[in-house]
C-alpha cells in the first residue's frame, strides 16, 4: 500500500510560511529543486490544500515555455503536469491540471487512495497537513529545513496535542544550507 508522506519547506523556526503568506526565505537551488524533481517525481500523486494548489497552478503549468528557465525547472513544470492531484477545498470549484477537488479529509477515502495508488501521496500545505496529522493519516516525513528565522507566520506543527516517535531514516545536507530530514514513525505506522 502506498504511503502519505508530508513533505513540507520549513524556516529553522518551524515556519511553512511568513507574514502575508511570505516564501521569500525558502532557498531553492538547482541541487535542491532537483532533489525536489527526483522526489516528487516517484509519487503516485500530490496532495494539497487550496493554496498551495492556486499557488502552484499560477506558475507551473506553463513554466517552461519561459526561455530564461533553468532545465531543473522545466523538468519539474513536466513533471507537476502530469502527477495526478487532489487538492482539499471547500471553496474551490474546480482545478484544472490533472487534479481533482476534494472537500473534506475522510480518513476512509485517504485509505482507500492509498490502496489504488501506483506510489506514495506526497502531502503538502499547511492547514490540509495539519488535518492529516490531527486524523493519524501521515506515515513519513520529509522536512526541508531552510537556514532562515522568520519569527510568525503558519506553523508546520501548529495544534498542541499531536505527538510521534520519530525515526530519522536518511538525511542530507545541502550546499546552500537546506538540511533534508526524513522520519518515519518508531514502528512502521501512522502517526
Amino acid at each position: 500500500m502506498s504511503k502519505i508522506v508530508l513533505m513540507m519547506n520549513i524556516s529553522l523556526d518551524g515556519y511553512v510560511e511568513g507574514p502575508d503568506h511570505d516564501i521569500g526565505w525558502h532557498c531553492v537551488d538547482e541541487e535542491t529543486h532537483q532533489h525536489f524533481n527526483d522526489v516528487i517525481g516517484q509519487y503516485g500523486a500530490l496532495l494539497s490544500g487550496r493554496r498551495t494548489y492556486e499557488l502552484m497552478a499560477g506558475y507551473w503549468p506553463t513554466a517552461d515555455a519561459d526561455p530564461a528557465i533553468s532545465s531543473v525547472g522545466a523538468e519539474f513544470a513536466g513533471i507537476w503536469r502530469k502527477i495526478p492531484k487532489v487538492v482539499y477545498s471547500r471553496t474551490l470549484e474546480r482545478a484544472d491540471w490533472n487534479a481533482t477537488v476534494v472537500r473534506d479529509v475522510v480518513p476512509e477515502e485517504v485509505r482507500a487512495l492509498k490502496e489504488r495508488s501506483h506510489g506514495d501521496l506526497g502531502l503538502g500545505g499547511a492547514g490540509v497537513a495539519a488535518e492529516f496529522l490531527r486524523l493519524g493519516l501521515v506515515d513519513e516525513y520529509r522536512i526541508y529545513v531552510h537556514p532562515a528565522l522568520v519569527g510568525h507566520g503558519t506553523r508546520l506543527f501548529p495544534e498542541p496535542g499531536i505527538g510521534a516517535s520519530l525515526r530519522l531514516v536518511e538525511s542530507r545536507s545541502f550546499r546552500n544550507g537546506v538540511e533534508f530530514l526524513h522520519y518515519v514513525p518508531n514502528g512502521g505506522g501512522a502517526s
